[in-house]
């Protein structure tokens, strides 16, 4: 008996302990959404706290600081997320595999990502290092501010090929429904980056004192504590080790690069799109003085913290539709979808709230300057905006993910960004007295063109599912 037991027991840990299970009635799905939802929560915002701690310490230090980091920043995070958008492909992949019941495929695919994450990597480092040098040199940049953002982005260098893997590593585990995976390690991560921080950037201990080229050396050696720490649970912990991944590497594998980069290259441009232009934006602000892009480099970071709940909301809709989709359960796919926009809206008002009284508070965690702090004021009264379109716009790209509906998004982010929002900001800052205020209206005239255009998407994508499960001929 005690050995059908232990029997029993391992077979669960390695067939039954996805997180995701079939659900039938609106306060089961709440629920699943909301164990799937809470981790990743924990865990976006533990990432953009350090973020966070690398704007906050670098301003502590000297505003000088803080403008090189926003303009380093405002390079490698388009870099970093656009192609960690590729690379988190993996996550619809696996999903649907899980709730088709092919669990047998799963593991290639993890392998065959993290091959593909390294190439990224090289790539990345070989076009940096041709690239970053001339790009530095076309930028009007006082020359202490060049320099420091240059020995960021070298700092941050030493950690791509790990913050790629860990990509890979975590969008494995997400979609099996397992977030408390990543929420620990993040968590484990977080302390880690602060006393980095502390340490190279201050210098303590007779450490050298790096300023904001330090904030680099902590995010780069941060990048290889958390791919250290989840590989050791992708190999040790269930239901990760059952899958074993790392048991057949195999070789790469062109074809099934293919599969992930028609899937992941839409999602990773299209992310690429959206930070570009706020980076682009950030870019722009130099010529408005460095008080000015540090005040901007401090809303937006604010901004980015708050984006992290309909950002969380969107990931948890990727997994949760993907495997209902990936099981023919179409219609509770679409239960999912509507209860995670709204409680992103919901969310959403009451962080906007939360702004409109505390923006004075807020703007004094970035900068004892009053000057600077003035601006990050009044920066912040726009970020308000940003919460309500982000609030539609986020869950319903995550809810397309989980269809693998991606090219249509690609469209509409360059659209809305590119074509309406960017010029409209920089006609408004150049050609208005709005100032530098005129890129923000900007920011925001996009994020609501956006929001509407994968609104109008999800709802076709309702319709043609709806004909398909009808056995209607499918639109075109």
């Amino acid at each position: 008996v005690s050995a059908a037991r232990r029997r029993r027991r391992r077979r669960g840990q390695r067939e039954g302990l996805t997180g995701l299970q079939p659900t039938n009635t609106i306060p089961q799905k709440l629920r699943q959404l909301f164990v799937i939802l809470g981790p990743i929560l924990v865990t976006q915002v533990g990432l953009s706290l350090m973020n966070f701690a690398d704007t906050v310490m670098a301003g502590r230090f000297d505003p000088v600081d803080l403008a090189a980091v926003a303009v380093a920043n405002s390079i490698w995070m388009p870099v970093h997320t656009g192609l960690s958008g590729i690379l988190a492909a993996l996550t619809p992949i696996v999903a649907q595999l899980l709730g088709a019941g092919r669990r047998e495929e799963i593991p290639e695919a993890v392998r065959q990502a993290l091959y593909l994450s390294v190439a990224v990597a090289l790539a990345v480092a070989a076009a940096g290092a041709l690239a970053l040098p001339r790009v530095f040199g076309a930028m009007a940049l006082e020359a202490s501010v060049r320099r420091i953002a240059f020995g960021y982005l070298g700092a941050v260098g030493l950690g791509i090929a790990p913050a790629f893997s860990y990509a890979v590593l975590r969008s494995f585990m997400d979609a099996l429904g397992q977030t408390r995976a990543t929420m620990g390690i993040t968590l484990l991560s977080l302390p880690v980056n602060v006393l980095l921080n502390y340490v190279f950037i201050f210098g303590p201990w007779r450490f050298p004192r790096l300023g904001g080229v330090g904030a680099g050396v902590a995010t780069g050696l941060t990048y290889w504590f958390v791919t250290i720490v989840a590989l050791a649970v992708v190999l040790r912990v269930e239901p990760f080790r059952s899958y074993r991944v790392f048991e057949r590497p195999g070789r790469p594998s062109w074809r099934a690069w293919s599969e992930q980069l028609r899937l992941g290259v839409p999602i990773g441009v299209s992310i690429f799109l959206e930070t570009g232009v706020f980076a682009t934006v950030a870019l722009l602000m130099t010529g408005f003085g460095t008080e000015t892009v540090a005040a901007h480099q401090a809303a937006i970071n604010f901004g980015g913290l708050l984006y992290m709940m309909p950002l969380s909301i969107s990931m948890a809709l990727t997994i949760a539709v993907g495997y209902e989709v990936g099981a023919g359960r179409f219609s509770h796919a679409r239960q999912y979808s509507l209860l995670g926009i709204g409680a992103s809206l919901l969310m959403a008002t009451v962080s906007a709230l939360g702004l409109v009284f505390f923006r004075d508070v807020v703007a004094g965690w970035y900068t004892g300057e009053p000057g600077v702090r003035a601006l990050v004021e009044s920066f912040l009264y726009y970020v308000i905006f940003f919460q309500m379109s982000d609030a539609v716009a986020a869950p319903v790209q995550g809810t397309l993910r989980g269809f693998k509906d991606v090219n249509v998004t690609l469209v509409v982010s360059i659209v809305s960004f590119w074509v309406v929002g960017l010029p409209a900001g920089y006609v408004l800052a150049n050609f208005t007295d709005m100032g530098p205020y005129g890129y923000w209206v900007g920011l925001i005239t996009a994020l609501a063109a956006g929001a509407v255009g994968l609104a109008l998407r999800l709802q076709f994508v309702y319709r043609r599912e709806g004909r398909r499960v009808r056995g209607e001929a499918p639109a075109a």
